[in-house]
């Protein structure tokens, strides 16, 4: 088989970042928790880079399957110049290109781009939570990068944290050893900690510790909800942007502490292993029993991090009080990956029905497309809405009801461009994850498409909101089209449509949110 022009591009594209140092580069130094650090400035760019920087010690040893604990102090000065590896995952979607040094268990690392001067301060700082499903991704894919965001005056950070078994795996006696007497949640212990290092360190690089906003898309977003709603967090953040998904139910729904660890039970059981003997496995053999037996670990109410579900977090208005930004995209899966094709009205119904019998009548008045595209679309919201767009909705609407802060929504909308073969998807709307590149103008890092104008006009726009949000907590603009805050009380709120030509409007499908909430939260 003959190696495609995207394939030849990733793996150069690879190569040069192993092999080379930055050729604009010259030494600079920092002082944070452990020690000093040496970073690379760009006299090109000018903006100064820093990565690899350990913000938690190793979580090997005895500390795997322990919560995060802070770094050991260094001698001399640490090299700080290339991503540190990432956490250990299975190769998972092609579209996650990375620049670490492999993967380890011995990830906790985490990236700096500033663009301070000599003795300046107060910058906005962005902390950016990648995604993946809490089983892959890492701070280092180039849809990532911060020096696009950085050149706007905003010090970017972005880290690493425990994947799948390393970071959700609860039992019985992991939890008896804790000093909080629960399991589990390690990874988004990793991304607490990584708060944490930002607040306490920051001001080194320029940034204000009281200007921090957190942002992710997918299991990134959800963690942004998370975090939000955590004592341990969300005194740390000035505001909050999250991009499809959140820890609502029906969408990686916490559980509670016993059933968490009655799942690594049922694991470890499966395995063959007593708990003793799995805890002295190496990284390989445990990541292929991860494999043999795909467990699902899932977040854990374990009165610490999550003291309780986020519902009821949100409603007491006890989650950080802070302006956000959030939305989803308008096609996130497509209809086929719900309902085999060829699409006809009687399947969709034989599905809705078999999905949700109680509540079907009322269901297809609301999915109500009955042919063609419309059904094709009908077919993707219904799916979608139920995986990951009705959890971000109701997101939305704890905050704004039980919170004096902006709210602000959007809808992404802007199809894919050709592919590098001159193929253009077929798509009736803008897929999952589709939108990172753009928010963080990072279209040129991203091989495998043919950008065109449009598609760089729709990243200055999306970029230009997200980088006027995490400066003042309000994404509007000079040259940006107006976006306003949603009323805490309205059943057509506005929504930003961002695409070629972006606009506000009102919101047109509330009504099946609405809906979807009495099914799933009991409220009308």
């Amino acid at each position: 088989m003959k190696p495609t022009l995207l394939t030849l591009a990733l793996i150069l594209t690879l190569a040069s970042c192993v092999l080379a140092q930055n050729p604009n580069g010259f030494p600079v130094q920092r002082t944070v928790t452990g020690g000093m650090i040496e970073g690379d400035y760009d006299n090109k760019t000018g903006i100064q880079t820093f990565f690899g920087i350990p913000y938690a010690q190793p979580p090997v040893g005895e500390l795997r399957w322990q919560a995060p604990q802070p770094v050991k102090p260094w001698d001399g000065v640490k090299q700080t110049k290339t991503f540190g590896p990432r956490a250990i995952q299975k190769f998972m979607w092609p579209d996650m290109v990375f620049r670490s040094a492999g993967l380890s268990e011995d990830c906790l690392y985490l990236n700096v781009w500033t663009p301070a001067k000599q003795k300046q301060t107060g910058l906005p700082v962005l902390v950016y939570i990648h995604g993946g499903g809490d089983v892959a991704g890492g701070g280092s894919e180039y849809r990532y990068d911060g020096e696009s965001m950085a050149r706007e005056g905003i010090v970017v950070v972005t880290l690493n944290y425990r994947l799948n078994l390393f970071g959700y795996l609860a039992h019985p006696e992991l939890s008896a050893e804790a000093p909080y007497k629960a399991s589990g949640n390690y990874g988004a212990l990793d991304q607490s900690a990584g708060i944490q290092w930002v607040k306490d360190n920051i001001a080194a690089f320029g940034g204000d510790p009281n200007k921090i906003t957190i942002a992710g898309e997918s299991a990134g977003s959800m963690a942004v909800s998370l975090h939000m709603a955590s004592p341990l967090s969300r005194a740390n953040i000035a505001g909050a942007i999250g991009e499809s998904g959140a820890l609502i139910n029906p969408t990686g729904t916490p559980v509670s502490l016993q059933e968490a660890e009655q799942i690594g039970e049922a694991f470890v059981a499966k395995t063959g292993y007593s708990f003793a003997e799995l805890r002295q496995l190496s990284t390989a053999e445990l990541f292929e029993l991860f494999l043999e037996h795909q467990p699902d670990f899932p977040n854990v109410i374990d009165g610490y991090l999550i003291p309780k579900p986020l519902p009821e977090i949100f409603e007491a208005g006890e989650q950080a009080q802070v302006p956000l930004l959030l939305g989803w995209n308008s096609a996130e899966l497509p209809a086929a990956f719900f309902l085999r094709p060829p699409f006809t009205r009687a399947g969709f119904e034989e599905m809705v029905k078999e999905r949700m019998p109680k509540h079907a009548p009322e269901a297809l008045k609301l999915y109500a497309g009955a042919s063609g595209t419309e059904l094709e679309q009908t077919i993707s919201d219904f799916g979608a809405d139920n995986w990951i767009v009705f959890s971000t909705w109701k997101w939305f609407d704890l905050h704004r009801k039980h919170s004096s802060q902006p709210v602000y929504r959007y809808l992404y909308s802007k199809l894919r461009p050709a592919n590098d073969k001159g193929e253009r998807p077929a798509a009736i709307g803008a897929p999952h994850a589709c939108e990172i590149e753009y928010a963080m103008g990072n279209l040129h890092l991203v091989p495998g498409w043919q950008w065109t104008e449009d598609d760089h006009k729709v990243s200055a726009t999306m970029k230009g909101y997200f980088a006027n949000f995490i400066k003042t907590g309000n994404p509007n603009g000079e040259d940006l089209p107006n976006w306003p805050k949603v009323a805490a009380k309205t059943d057509a709120p506005t929504v930003m449509n961002i695409d070629v030509e972006s606009k506000t409007m009102k919101a047109k499908n509330d009504a099946r949110y609405r809906f979807l909430n009495q099914i799933y939260h009991n409220k009308k």
